[in-house]
């Protein structure tokens, strides 16, 4: 036995209604609650490697910037990533030594005009250019061969551990731009340190 439904003007109508309201209240929803992204940095890999008196850093890094940080770069405010290296000299009867405390510094632009995304090495100078953010936080996210410290400023034959991690720097700029963007939790990008031990 079949079961009929009435399929008159009257359905008709009241179905057209309830589907632009089922329309309407999801543009709404979607309106009220638009997507934001708290982004987040992690290590995920470190390692060092002794090259001709002088520990070279390898590392990959996974940056995701939050809505607000995108925002700013998009409006033409350079971001700086800057990756923190510590060696760690091990003490049997003490705390251990931080003897030697890195920072490399990255400059991430976007330029409106050309449309390209330019990563630079505030310690060297060097600097690429990419056409998609993606490219460019990838890019960033890969460190090769960066040389570290000296073998010669390390204490001989002590044990040191390495540790590294990635944050998004904000002390480089004005207190009324610090005020105005960097107080809030979005910009509060900070990777847990990755550690490990170092190879002589």
């Amino acid at each position: 036995m079949s079961r009929t439904t009435d399929q008159g003007p009257g359905a008709i109508l009241r179905g057209g209604i309830a589907a632009v309201a089922v329309i309407l209240l999801g543009s709404a929803a979607l309106a009220q609650d638009p997507v934001e992204r708290a982004g987040y940095f992690e290590v995920r890999s470190a390692s060092t490697e002794l090259v001709g008196g002088v520990h070279m850093l390898d590392a990959r890094l996974q940056l995701v910037l939050s809505s607000e940080a995108l925002k700013a770069l998009n409006s033409g405010v350079p971001l700086t990533i800057e990756a923190q290296m510590q060696f760690i000299r091990s003490r049997r009867f003490y705390l251990d030594a931080v003897d030697a405390e890195l920072a490399f510094r990255f400059e991430l632009e976007y330029r409106p005009i050309s449309q390209r995304y330019i990563v630079r090495n505030v310690n060297t100078g060097n600097q690429d250019s990419f056409a998609t953010l993606y490219s460019a936080l990838n890019s960033l996210g890969r460190i090769q061969r960066l040389p570290a410290i000296d073998e010669s400023l390390l204490i001989p034959g002590r044990e040191y551990r390495v540790r590294l991690r990635a944050l998004l720097a904000t002390e480089q700029y004005s207190a009324p731009l610090r005020l105005l963007f960097f107080w809030r939790d979005e910009w509060q990008l900070k990777s847990e340190w990755y550690e490990w031990n170092l190879e002589r």
